[in-house]
């Protein structure tokens, strides 16, 4: 088994350019089908956020597979037009590099909170869509914990917490602040949620568009004054800013919609969605400042910063080696979990004459029996990892054929 992947992220591709990239659930779930009838595909996960598209494969050794030219085909956009944008990474650079992803060393806003639940909620769907197979599973599952790790173990956190808190700083050095302002936030997912409550926090009055979808409640911020979606032309000339921040393929806001109005006072966009919820001629228009994603950077030169981050690739180090003992012991795990069974129904069977006497009831003595077999699994379990750690490959093969022989006999 190979673990590969190709990624295209705001080091290297602008906004409009990861927009082609950008997948929504419906477009993964296509994907995920087609990639899994390929004969070397074994499992399959896509991290599509707003700064970054990545695609991981599990591959059979023997086969050979090129991750940019098969997103580039599903697209159907030119990869040697977008190849210049990806980077491919395999094995332990791969590995390396989903670790850093997982822990935020790799965002845009170093240690963001929000990319910890991307990782695992790729890893999620990807399992809804029956598109993992167990290699994947254990390396995100390890990642995300590794990041879990580094937010509670370090304080990678600045004044930014996401793009929006970058977004009100960079505003606040420029001299606008929020404080008192009248704002209306687009959309009520994730970021919308977080922009909203941002706003809130810095002291001002927020307006957030709901759909009205028939599943019922949605929910924003309390706080918040909600309207419907299709009221937000009505209340955008009064507000100072609007942020957009919705998963649409389609803009939220047109230049012909706002073309006729006359603000008196400056109107702040802020556009927080790939691809774009805000058509860019807005920004031609007066009285309207706007700014996308990519305007926010944050300074990473702090001293407690970078004593915090040498803290961060400690426990990645030691996070990744859990990962690299299991690949390298893989070819094992089919025995070790046939070790296991075998020695749960072994002593679930010496025990025979004690749960036959035993004053339980018959469904009670069952549960009993699988206890038994459990903690008798879990400590073979324990037995041989432990003995993996202390082996060479051969010694470990030879005392696995021992055990086996044991048992047959």
């Amino acid at each position: 088994m190979s673990v590969q992947m190709a990624g295209i992220d705001h080091n290297l591709a602008s906004l409009d350019v990861r927009s082609v990239f950008s997948f929504t659930k419906k477009l993964m779930e296509q994907a995920y089908k087609d990639f899994l009838a390929l004969p070397a595909v074994e499992g399959c996960v896509i991290i599509s956020t707003c700064n970054r598209m990545e695609i991981w494969f599990s591959v059979s050794e023997e086969e050979e597979l090129s991750p940019v030219s098969l997103i580039c085909g599903f697209l159907h956009v030119d990869p040697i037009q977008y190849a210049p944008f990806f980077v491919d990474r395999k094995e332990q650079d791969a590995v390396d590099h989903l670790f850093r992803l997982a822990a935020g060393l790799e965002s845009r806003i170093v240690g963001e909170d929000q990319i910890i639940t991307q990782v695992g909620d790729a890893l999620a769907f990807a399992r809804s869509c029956y598109a993992t197979d167990h290699c994947l599973e254990v390396l995100f599952r390890l990642a995300v914990t590794a990041g879990k790790r580094i937010k509670t173990e370090t304080n990678l956190s600045t004044a930014d917490h996401s793009v929006i808190h970058a977004a009100l700083r960079m505003l606040a050095e420029g001299g606008v602040t929020v404080t008192d302002s009248r704002c209306l936030v687009i959309g009520n997912g994730m970021m919308g949620r977080l922009a909203a409550q941002a706003l809130l926090d810095h002291g001002a009055m927020v307006t957030v568009t709901v759909r009205q979808y028939r599943s019922g409640i949605v929910d924003i911020p309390p706080g918040c004054r909600r309207i419907n979606y299709d009221e937000r032309l009505s209340v955008l000339p009064d507000c100072d800013f609007v942020v957009s921040a919705t998963s649409s393929p389609n803009y939220t806001l047109r230049y012909q919609d706002l073309c006729g109005m006359k603000p008196d006072h400056p109107v702040y966009m802020i556009d927080l969605a790939v691809p774009r919820d805000m058509e860019p001629e807005i920004a031609s228009l007066d009285g309207f400042i706007m700014y996308d994603i990519d305007s926010f950077h944050i300074d990473l030169h702090s001293e407690k910063l970078r004593v915090n981050l040498a803290r961060a690739e400690e426990i990645l180090q030691e996070e990744q080696e859990r990962f690299n003992s299991w690949y390298d012991c893989r070819e094992f795990i089919p025995r070790i979990q046939d070790l296991k069974s075998r020695t749960g129904k072994d002593v679930g069977d010496r025990m025979n004459p004690f749960f036959r006497y035993i004053a339980l009831h018959e469904d009670e003595k069952s549960d009993l029996r699988k206890e038994v077999e459990g903690a008798a699994a879990r400590m073979m379990n324990h037995l041989l990892f432990s003995l993996r750690d202390r082996l060479t490959d051969r010694e470990f093969r030879d005392c696995l054929d021992a055990m086996e022989k044991a048992f047959d006999e």
